[in-house]
């Protein structure tokens, strides 16, 4: 069996128990070298095979899955983050398939979660945003014409901005052309939860200026919106006294006084 694994953000203990317990019971792990944390290999047994798929092709990650399972081995695929974002995993998932190998996915916790999390933010403060937008600017993957960067940012949404880091000057000038003012706050996150991680709050047009400033030049998440300062947002209604829910009577007005 073939079990692609979600590493988490970084931190070691960020992933989840079933896929702890996943890397415990594995003959075989294939791990993203240069993106996952090698800490986490300490859960695999003594006896685990281990592979860098950082050094690997396609057809060689294939060949080493289709060797350990004719062997009966558990195989983890583990990618960073979640493997459905950014994971290259659906062409793996082909592969097996037309192989005939079983295989099944463990969720993880993405970068913009791990993000959050350090900054302690929400993404969707009632009046400010109810949207978050995942996406990434145009590298050497092409991205959809109608899912370009100027589109997603007319819309005001939370934005979180992957493998974008190395063209931040563009990538400012796109988020203010498709609508976002300079002034929008903003916010880098270089290696999200590891231990030397790095988080800074700036402006839309100042995301180049940030990044140089602390040398930071691949590995981070960018981060876009009001969200980020949470200025000027409304309380949820879910918890106020005056709001009835399932659970809870609205109280009138001398019981809120």
């Amino acid at each position: 069996m073939v079990y692609f694994v979600g590493a988490g953000t970084g931190a070691a203990d960020l992933i989840t128990v079933r896929g702890m317990k996943l890397l415990e019971q594995a003959g075989i792990v294939i791990y993203a070298g240069s993106l996952v944390n090698p800490r986490l290999l300490d859960y695999a047994g003594k006896d685990c095979q281990i592979y860098d798929s950082s050094r690997l092709t396609l057809e060689e990650v294939i060949g080493i899955i289709q060797q350990g399972d004719a062997n009966g081995k558990t195989v983890v695929r583990l990618h960073t983050g979640d493997p459905s974002i950014y994971g290259a995993v659906r062409e793996q998932m082909d592969e097996l398939d037309r192989l005939g190998i079983a295989y099944e996915s463990c969720p993880g916790v993405s970068a913009c979660f791990g993000a959050a999390a350090s900054l302690n933010l929400e993404y969707t403060l009632p009046g400010v945003s109810q949207s978050l937008i995942i996406t990434r600017i145009e590298g050497r993957t092409k991205v959809p014409p109608k899912e370009s960067i100027e589109s997603f940012a007319a819309h005001q949404a939370s934005m979180a901005i992957y493998l974008s880091t190395g063209m931040l000057g563009e990538l400012s000038a796109r988020l203010i052309r498709g609508g976002y003012d300079g002034e929008t706050p903003a916010a880098i996150v270089y290696k999200a939860t590891w231990p030397d991680e790095e988080a800074y709050i700036c402006t839309v047009a100042s995301l180049r200026e940030t990044a140089a400033e602390h040398g930071i030049t691949k590995t981070a998440l960018v981060l876009v919106g009001e969200a980020i300062t949470h200025r000027h947002y409304r309380k949820s209604r879910l918890y106020a006294a005056d709001f009835s829910t399932e659970f809870r009577k609205a109280k009138d007005e001398g019981q809120c006084r």
